[in-house]
């Protein structure tokens, strides 16, 4: 297993924010699979967890998983690789809420940059993150798959963490 702590059950926005477990990712495999058009599998989730990624579930008890993350530290740097909210949930600050807890943990760790790619046509994506203070730093040519055979474009956002980083606004 990783040496990376596992984050406590806590509750953000209102509802829970767990580690992600085996137990709990079939709620976050059928959220993947509605969402994107090419969702990660299953064993992409498994391999995440066994490596020893960060992965938190952001749950509510009435309605299963409202979104997820997975994240990977790396030297002095961690790298978002997912981060997903149902489309019945977008727009009520739960994406805010888990970058929020991925930037404390970050905070905790003493880690200087947050990096992630984005598609080039998830605008709201873009301006969230924007919003959170992450600069587009370069493009991943032909990165997503795409309808069709085609690919698109990966915008890279990288951030910068620690006391002297701004915060953002929302």
């Amino acid at each position: 297993m990783s040496a990376n702590p596992r984050p406590p059950v806590r509750h953000v926005a209102g509802h829970t924010l767990r580690p992600m477990t085996l137990a709990s990712l079939e709620g976050v495999v059928a959220l993947e699979n509605e969402v994107y058009a090419f969702p990660w599998t299953r064993g992409n989730f498994v391999d995440s967890l066994a490596a020893g990624y960060l992965a938190e579930v952001l749950v509510a008890r009435e309605f299963g998983v409202l979104g997820y993350y997975v994240a990977m530290t790396g030297v002095d740097e961690m790298h978002l690789l997912n981060l997903t909210v149902g489309e019945p949930w977008e727009g009520r600050g739960f994406a805010r809420a888990m970058l929020d807890a991925l930037d404390a943990h970050c905070r905790r760790r003493r880690l200087a940059m947050l990096w992630l790619e984005v598609r080039t046509s998830n605008a709201r994506a873009r301006a969230l993150y924007a919003r959170r203070g992450f600069a587009e730093v370069g493009v991943r040519r032909a990165y997503y798959p795409a309808p069709h055979g085609a690919r698109e474009d990966a915008i890279v956002m990288s951030a910068r963490i620690g006391p002297e980083a701004p915060r953002g606004v929302d």
